[in-house]
């Protein structure tokens, strides 16, 4: 305990005190990744670059959404990006589609119902992923006919898809 001899000290005992009080905590620096983690952990979505952008140097082998036009039927390719919608309609026998974003736009999977059954909590419980198989062209609309799926982890990071409706 601090002994007050001078009225004075008084006065520059409580001024010290006030600014230790006040005194605001230094935290360290979020990078990129803390803050997208961040802003998903909090807000389920980020206004800075998508996650696959992040990423995207390191997957030459992965195919932009934006790009998928170029890809001629047939052609064996990899698509990645957050899962944002998974669907199995009553109607396709056991099959599954499934939308992925990435920092593009949207790439469409087609998952024949035996490979959603090999690759079932893959599908169903990982936030992003990368899906290989070949391209197929409908009328034209364009999907990836799922071969194999696998998770692309990418820190705590999860997000919300519209699932199974």
């Amino acid at each position: 305990v601090e002994r007050l001899t001078d009225p004075g000290d008084l006065f520059v005992y409580a001024s010290r005190k006030k600014d230790e009080a006040t005194e605001t905590p230094r935290l360290p620096a979020m990078d990129a990744l803390d803050r997208l983690n961040a802003d998903y952990q909090t807000q389920d979505l980020t206004t800075g670059p998508h996650p696959m952008a992040y990423i995207r140097e390191q997957l030459s082998d992965v195919w932009r959404a934006k790009d998928l036009a170029k890809v001629t039927t047939g052609q064996r390719i990899t698509i990645g990006g957050m899962v944002i919608c998974r669907q199995r309609p009553g109607t396709a026998k056991g099959h599954v589609f499934v939308s992925l974003e990435d920092e593009t736009g949207i790439a469409n999977a087609f998952v024949p119902g035996q490979v959603f059954e090999r690759e079932r909590l893959v599908i169903t419980q990982e936030s992003i992923l990368l899906i290989t198989g070949v391209m197929q062209r409908v009328r034209g609309a364009h999907s990836v006919k799922t071969e194999s799926v696998e998770p692309l982890a990418f820190g705590s990071l999860a997000s919300p898809s519209h699932d199974f409706h």
